[in-house]
């Protein structure tokens, strides 16, 4: 048996897609920078941020999700996204985060309902119930102890878990990391279902391959900043995910941000901000 069922989810959002548009957003940790002047967009469908380790992905989502400060503009659906995490998350905005950190002596349905403890006591019991419906493996498993399943099955459970509150925008926090193969397959394939669904997703990913195939849009983050854009499945060919991600050779070495000027551009796309650096190359669109 399959983790999620065939069909598609139901979980009340599709009649609200979230649209988050992002614009000079700076964050960091005390007097330390990590992203700066950061602008793009999550449109309904799948979005993907891509880079390397220490980027600024994983930062990025922090950000959003209140749990780090931040400066700049950022708007759900044109009203101003909240700064308290609570806030967020009432306002329909909720994170898988990196690790899982699911509660290991608490059983799959305990961490399910946890999930729910914004959601008011009358719909809680259908929202899980319905969560049950479309991980029907984790019904099979709901008495089982978090702590004592795989890597792949504990993030099944935290994408569950994010799944009760119904979220218009869900945020993916390296959903594949360390995980097998195969269940990277499932977990991305899942990710595409509830953006099919009426979720937005905005996910964080290396496993750049496998992102793209699954993703709408992509953006390419390298130390916290965008250096490229663009439709997933032209980013996939160019040469700045070729050359710098999937080992494409070159005859002439460059960065990804050199490789980026390269690209046509998307008028349709975000296009990021000049950051405030010596001769900071733009980040180029991919159309």
């Amino acid at each position: 048996m399959m983790w999620w069922r065939e069909m598609a989810f139901e979980h009340g959002a599709a009649a609200r897609r979230a649209h988050l548009k992002v614009r000079g957003l700076s964050a960091g940790y005390g007097a330390f920078p990590v992203l700066r002047d950061l602008a793009f967009e999550a449109r309904p469908g799948l979005t993907v941020i891509l880079g390397p380790n220490g980027a600024g992905k994983t930062t990025l989502l922090r950000a959003l999700n209140g749990l780090i400060p931040r400066k700049g503009e950022v708007l759900l659906d044109g009203d101003d996204l909240p700064e308290k995490t609570h806030e967020i998350v009432r306002g329909g905005v909720v994170l898988v985060p990196e690790g899982r950190q699911l509660f290991p002596q608490l059983t799959v349905l305990e961490n399910l309902e946890l999930g729910g403890w914004l959601v008011p006591k009358s719909e809680r019991s259908a929202r899980i119930e319905q969560v049950l419906a479309d991980f029907p493996k984790l019904r099979e498993r709901s008495g089982q102890l978090a702590g004592t399943m795989s890597g792949g099955e504990q993030q099944m459970v935290a994408v569950a878990r994010a799944m009760v509150s119904s979220p218009r925008l869900l945020m993916l926090d390296e959903p594949s990391l360390g995980l097998a193969p195969r269940m990277v397959d499932e977990l991305l394939a899942i990710a595409r279902r509830i953006a099919d669904s009426g979720t937005t997703v905005l996910m964080v990913e290396q496993n750049v391959k496998k992102a793209l195939a699954v993703a709408d849009r992509g953006y390419v983050l390298e130390r916290g900043t965008l250096v490229a854009s663009g439709p997933a499945k032209l980013l996939a060919r160019s040469t700045v995910i070729r050359e710098t991600y999937l080992g494409a050779q070159s005859s002439e070495t460059t960065t990804a941000a050199r490789a980026a000027r390269d690209a046509v551009r998307d008028p349709n796309a975000a296009r990021p901000e000049p950051v405030e650096a010596p001769r900071q190359a733009r980040p180029e669109r991919i159309s």
